[in-house]
């Protein structure tokens, strides 16, 4: 199988329309047009009935005591862990590619609503449910896709992994609310038919360069 974007190229740079926050000069980020990108798919296996599509950052700070904080850094050996940013399940075995910003066209506080999406399929619940858990203006469910916003002080450029997988099951079974780690545990023990990955790279420290 077989993904491919038109909106980036694989191992290139994510244009800022489809992230979450583009680079700001006097107050380090803004928030951007939040667009889901384009994503489209070949080469499926004959006998699939429907695809879940998942994006994650693996390169998230393992400590948050610098992120994001005037006059210091966050270095580059530190520990990474994973920050899932869509979680796309139970996409029609028909559907070959998705449109950009058909799931995510700006910024909504509180997060977009779910997991019932348009289609028929179901969004998870990203990790700004999470990040935003303490924010009294932001905290929500955030369903579906929200784009990438690494720290502006990160030594570090984030890669952004899309993935998607074929199943032999019209519906993905998921223990417990529709998390990355419970969605990821369904993958593990699902008949996954075939699988591809794309990545795209991102970056709002205006002093690392992305390329």
């Amino acid at each position: 199988m077989k993904l491919f974007s038109h909106s980036f190229q694989d191992g290139q740079v994510i244009p800022g329309e489809f992230a979450f926050a583009v680079p700001d000069a006097a107050a380090h980020i803004a928030l951007s047009s939040n667009r889901n990108p384009h994503l489209a798919w070949s080469d499926v296996p004959a006998d699939t009935r429907s695809f879940v599509i998942v994006c994650h950052d693996p390169d998230v700070p393992s400590r948050g005591d610098d992120v994001n904080q005037k006059g210091r850094e966050v270095p580059a050996e530190l520990p990474r862990v994973d920050f899932f940013h869509w979680l796309l399940l139970d996409v029609p075995a028909s559907t070959t590619q998705i449109a950009a910003g058909s799931h995510s066209n700006g910024v909504t506080p509180r997060g977009k609503p779910g997991p019932a999406t348009v289609d028929g399929g179901r969004h998870g619940l990203n990790d700004y449910t999470g990040w935003f858990a303490d924010d009294a203006q932001m905290k929500g469910e955030y369903h579906g896709y929200d784009g990438p916003c690494p720290p502006w002080n990160d030594t570090l450029v984030h890669r952004y992994v899309f993935t998607i997988y074929a199943l032999a099951t019209p519906e993905l079974v998921v223990d417990g609310p529709l998390t990355g780690t419970n969605v990821c545990a369904a993958l593990a023990a699902a008949p996954v038919l075939a699988q591809a990955s794309l990545t795209g790279l991102y970056g709002l420290n205006p002093s690392v360069p992305l390329g």
